[in-house]
Order: C-alpha cells, then structure tokens, then sequence
C-alpha cells in the first residue's frame, strides 16, 4: 500500500527558509547564513515510512504495509493427530475357533473379511463401509456344529479391538446416535462408549433364518461385541418386516452411530469427554 503525501508541507518549509534569508538580506551589516529547517518527524504508528526524492516539490512517500497487524482472526482447534490412525489387532483362540480381526477408526472403508459365515461377512462389510472403518477378520470354526461359536468369537474380537484402538478416548465425541432406514425397515441405534458394557435389544425379526444365518445370532453377537468393548448400545426397530433388511439397516446403523463416536470433537482439545475426568473399561 502507498499514501500519496501532499508537497505543500515540503513547499511551506522552503518558503519559510526563503522568507527567513529575505528579512537577513534587508537589513543592512547583517551576515547572511543560509538556515536549514528540519522537518519534524511525522507522528504515525506505522512503520518503516519512506520519504523519496526529498529535494523535489512533487515527491511523494511511500508508506510499507509489513508491519500491520493481521486479521485478529483465529485458526481452528487442530484435533488430535491421527496420522497413523487409531488401530486395534486382537488375536483369539481357542479350541472351538480361530479368529484375527483388525481394525482402523481412522480408515476409508476397507472391508476384508472371511468368517466362514456369508451373511455375517456381507454385515461386517456394511459395518466398514458405512463406518469408514478399515475391518479385517480371518475366522476359522466349528461351523460343521453351527455358527454359533464363530459368530460369538468374532464379535468378542472385534470388541477387544475397538477397546484397544479407542486407547484413553480423549478428544472424542464419545456419544452416536443414528437412524437407518433400508426400504421398509428403519432401526435406530444410539451408544455411549462409556466404558460400561450394556445391551438394550428390540428387533423383530419375522424369520428364524437369512440364508443359513440363524438370526438368533445377531442379538448375541451385539452382546458380545458390547461385553468385550465396554459400551452401552440401544437397538430399536421402529418398522419393518422382511428381516434382511432389519438386520442390515441395524448394522448400517451401528457403524454411522460408531464413526460418530469415535470422530474427534475440535472443541474439546484433546481432554476425556467425561466429567469424571476419566473413561475406562472397568
């Protein structure tokens, strides 16, 4: 930026030397010395100031805007890093399966999993995709008995996993609360990861099978993915009657209820969202 300076304060300081060496020269044994009259500095705040071509009635000063203040404007609060991401990785076995599960809160949605079990694979799908998590299992079982045991170990896994990356849960929102629906069907879900495992169940689910799933299976696997990851779930079905559709529209909920738990909370920099001070398992 350049102010542009009158040169009427440069011409008045010469005309006042002018006037000055006339009165010296009229009166008469007089010895005549040619008088410099400074200019007083300017009182301005800003600062560097420039004054070019001092000697010409038409000069002009420029004015440098370094030094202004900036807009009083604040960045936003940086969250928490997650650059490595938040990874939990859990290994179980025992007699009855095998089971390795991994997941990433802070992913893109990448689902890879082989339970052995088609209608649970295609729900732990929706679980990475619609959490943006990144979800692995390998799963291996007695599923020549039924699925019981595999169902039941990979959500304990999957549990214990989630409890390892969430770590001391600061900065996040902690609470999620979701309503899917899937044509039909409409299932609401809404969590505190508290640190208190509780199951609040209601579907009605019309049929005791999808495919070769029994569908008995999805209240125990909410059971024990809350028991190992210490937190309180609520399941409502508010419409629906084919049950594809209510187990798929649950687990759709489930993970839009999860991603928003688990996001981190720009206002809260980093501190535990809990009044305690502290959130843990136990």
């Amino acid at each position: 930026m350049e102010l542009s300076f009158s040169s009427r304060l440069l011409n008045a300081a010469s005309s006042s030397n002018a006037a000055a060496i006339t009165v010296l020269k009229s009166k008469p044994g007089v010895h005549h010395r040619r008088t410099s009259v400074p200019l007083l500095p300017l009182q301005h705040s800003l600062s560097p100031l420039t004054l070019k071509q001092m000697n010409n009635n038409n000069s002009q000063s420029t004015l440098s805007c370094s030094s202004l203040p900036l807009s009083n404007a604040s960045s936003a609060p940086i969250s928490p890093s997650t650059a490595s991401g938040r990874i939990g990785e859990v290994e179980r076995v025992t007699k009855e399966t095998n089971v390795w599960v991994k997941i990433n809160l802070d992913g893109t949605g990448v689902a890879n999993s082989t339970t052995s079990i088609p209608f649970l694979d295609h729900m732990l799908d929706k679980l990475a995709s619609h959490g943006l998590f990144d979800v692995h299992v390998k799963a291996t079982g007695d599923i020549h008995i039924d699925d019981h045991h595999t169902n039941e170990d990979v959500a304990l896994a999957l549990g214990t996993a989630l409890l390892q990356s969430l770590g001391d849960r600061k900065g996040i929102n902690r609470f999620g609360d979701f309503s899917a629906p899937l044509d039909e069907a409409l299932v609401h879900v809404s969590l505190d990861l508290s640190g208190r495992p509780h199951l609040s169940y209601d579907l009605n689910i019309p049929t005791a099978r999808v495919g070769t799933y029994d569908t008995q299976l999805v209240e125990h696997f909410f059971q024990s993915l809350v028991n190992t990851s210490g937190m309180t779930l609520h399941i409502r079905q508010i419409a629906g009657n084919n049950s594809h559709h209510i187990i798929e529209a649950t687990f759709k909920a489930f993970a839009r209820a999860l991603r928003q738990a688990t996001e981190y909370d720009p206002r809260r920099l980093g501190t535990i969202p809990s009044s305690k001070g502290v959130l843990s398992r136990s």
